[in-house]
This record gives structure tokens, C-alpha cells and sequence, in this order.
């Protein structure tokens, strides 16, 4: 009795110290996150007014008309489609790009230079996101260095029109600037992966590729799926590349609230289509943690 009583003393200072340690990054997250997103979902629910003066201004009267109106207008479906659409496509061509990038570190790279290969991907992050964008819009401009290279070479006699302001560009575009992001957790999983376990595969008659379908590819699932989430969930709040890659021909959902928010002062109807897309992101991702899940319990 003694003794326990001597370890809950030891536990409920322990537990104190852990306390204090974390609660300056506990403030932190609360001012930063938690105070934003309350504010955003108090907004979505309160009427888009004036002020005696004539200003716009958030009257604190609850009401469900903003989401009603982002859930019935047919332009905040085609936006919300539009965004999920192209997230997806993104995070398919990325994830499928990078897995052979760090497959390769993983299996074929020498330890010793293994951490100059993680250096070199990770270049990309010395530069600004918006800088490496609008180095797209150079590339694929209508008088970027692929017309204008093309031109050059007498190959074409007038710039390609079908390579810039479109859809295609925007996944280019930001399945570049997601590279690393689905790197390196799809190869931290690889490199957990004990190697006397494709010994073992190899030695009971199977081909190099069967190995890799039925032991190398299940155990790193729980990487790619994690590469599925850092690259998806920013992808869809994206609102830098369809306004300069798409021209602004082709808004995104992260768009229309910049529009509510900031051009139109419309804070109540912009949160309410904040809050919603937060929801069907949070829908969608909870099916990749639940298939995360699922692979974690296979491969024990």
C-alpha cells in the first residue's frame, strides 16, 4: 500500500511537470488554432448585417441561412467538386511519383548517402510556395520557356495554348510542390520494413515483383497513407495556384472564401463555406485513417 501510494505521489508530480512543460505550447495552440476556428464557426451561424453607420458587420444573430445557401447553391457544389476533384488528382500523381523516388533511396541508395538524397529532395522547401509557382506560371506561360523553347527550335509556330490555364496545369503545378511532402513519409515506412522478410519471400520461389505486391507494398501502406493526407488536406484550401496558374478562370472552393471574406466583407456566408468544406475534408480523411487502420492491424 506504501509503495503505491508512493508511486501515485510520484505520478502526480510527474504529471504536474508534464503539465507545465507543455502548457506554454497548449497557450500557443489555443491562441493560434482553437481561437480562430471558434471565431470562424460563431461567424458561420451569425447574420451578415450593418451598422447603424452603413458598415458590413457580423450581427450576432444566430441563423442557419449561410448554411443553407452554401448547401443548396449549385455554384458552391461545382467549387466544392471542383476542389475535391483536382485534390485528388494532385495526391494520385504525387503519391504515384514519389513512391518510386523513395523506393529507390530506400532499397537501391547506399546508407552513407542516404541522408544527401533526403538533403537534395528537400531543396524544394528553401524557396518560397508562392515563388515556386509562379516559376510554373513562367514555365507554361503562353510566352514561357516551354513556347518559347518549342518556338525557338521551329517545332511549333505558335505557342501552345493547351498547356497552361487549365486543370492539368494546376495538378502539374502542385503535385511539384507536394513532392517532398509524399517522399518522405512513404520513406520512413519503407525503411522500417525488416529486409529478411524479402529474403524470405525471395527464398520460397518468388519473383522480385511478386515480393514487392505481397510483402513491400502492404507493409509501407501506412506511409502512402500518410503521404495521402499531407498532400490532400492542403490541396483543397488551395487558393495561390488556380489564381495564377488557372488564370482565375478556374476558382477553387479556398477561393470563393478569400472572395466572401476579403472582397465582399461577407464573413458570415465565407465562414459558413469555410466551415463546410472543413467538414467534408475531415469526412474524407477519416476514411484514410480508417484504411490506415485497417493496414496497421494487417501488418501486425
Amino acid at each position: 500500500m506504501a509503495k503505491s501510494q508512493g508511486l501515485a505521489r510520484l505520478g502526480g508530480a510527474e504529471g504536474r511537470s508534464g503539465l507545465l512543460l507543455i502548457s506554454p505550447t497548449l497557450l500557443y495552440a489555443l491562441l493560434l488554432l482553437a481561437a480562430p476556428l471558434g471565431t470562424v464557426l460563431l461567424f458561420s451561424i451569425f447574420t451578415d448585417g450593418r451598422t447603424p453607420t452603413g458598415a458590413k458587420t457580423v450581427l450576432a444573430i444566430p441563423t442557419l441561412q449561410n448554411y443553407v445557401e452554401v448547401w443548396t447553391n449549385q455554384i458552391y457544389q461545382r467549387l466544392m467538386m471542383r476542389s475535391l476533384s483536382v485534390s485528388l488528382s494532385v495526391t494520385l500523381v504525387t503519391v504515384a511519383l514519389a513512391y518510386p523516388v523513395a523506393y529507390f533511396v530506400s532499397f537501391h541508395v547506399a546508407p552513407s548517402k542516404k541522408s544527401l538524397w533526403l538533403f537534395l529532395i528537400t531543396i524544394p522547401f528553401w524557396t518560397s510556395y508562392l515563388i515556386r509557382v509562379f516559376l510554373w506560371k513562367v514555365i507554361l506561360g503562353y510566352n514561357g520557356v516551354i513556347n518559347s523553347g518549342l518556338m525557338s527550335l521551329g517545332i511549333i509556330s505558335e505557342p501552345i495554348t493547351a498547356i497552361n490555364y487549365n486543370v492539368q496545369a494546376m495538378v502539374m503545378t502542385l503535385a511539384h510542390a507536394y513532392a517532398p511532402f509524399a517522399i518522405l513519409p512513404i520513406f520512413v515506412a519503407l525503411e522500417k520494413i525488416d529486409r529478411s522478410l524479402l529474403e524470405a519471400g525471395q527464398d520460397l520461389g518468388e519473383s522480385r515483383f511478386m515480393t514487392f505486391v505481397r510483402v513491400t507494398l502492404p507493409l509501407s501502406m501506412p506511409g502512402v497513407i500518410a503521404a495521402v493526407l499531407i498532400v490532400f488536406i492542403p490541396t483543397v484550401g488551395d487558393y495561390v495556384t488556380p489564381d495564377l496558374i488557372g488564370g482565375g478562370k478556374l476558382p477553387m472552393i479556398a477561393n470563393v472564401i478569400e472572395l466572401q471574406m476579403l472582397k465582399q466583407n461577407n464573413k458570415a456566408l465565407g465562414s459558413a463555406v469555410a466551415v463546410s468544406a472543413m467538414l467534408i475534408v475531415a469526412l474524407v480523411t477519416l476514411v484514410f485513417l480508417l484504411l490506415n487502420r485497417r493496414f496497421l492491424k494487417g501488418g501486425k
